[in-house]
């Protein structure tokens, strides 16, 4: 790992989705979050990656990098996502890469790649985050 999560973070933070589907945050740099998963458990019943994995691979990502530029108080939910799938994967594990587009006040976009072993790109995406501020606890 690059760069560790944020300090404010919970240890070990991730979804049971997540957990399911091997979905791992390999690098928190804010400018450049990176994440894989394998294909492996994650196929379709043709043997290609499944688009809802790739889905919850992309959203994750996106929402990880929305809330690490939110900050410790906020929280953020998706509100729109676009994938599309370029070429199929099969084996191996994809990795992700999100980048920014806009960090705002309320609302903010990044752009997510998904690539294959070898390099290829197997999908892209974007995501929309809102950002809003955290409930109350207590």
């Amino acid at each position: 790992m690059s760069t560790p999560p944020p300090a404010w973070l919970p240890d070990g933070i991730s979804s049971p989705l997540d957990d399911k589907l091997g979905v791992r945050i390999t690098d928190w740099n804010p400018d450049r979050l990176v994440a894989t998963m394998p294909v492996a458990g994650n196929e379709q019943p043709f043997g290609l990656l499944h688009g809802g994995a790739t889905c919850t691979l992309v959203e994750t990502i996106g929402s990880m990098a929305a809330a690490v530029g939110a900050g410790p108080d906020k929280q953020v939910v998706g509100v729109e996502l676009n994938a599309s799938y370029l070429r199929a994967a099969t084996s191996g594990t994809v990795t992700a890469v999100c980048t920014p587009v806009r960090r705002g006040r309320t609302l903010s976009t990044f752009v997510i790649d998904v690539t294959d072993d070898q390099g290829r790109q197997t999908a892209t995406a974007r995501l929309t985050c809102m950002t809003l501020n955290a409930p109350k606890r207590g």
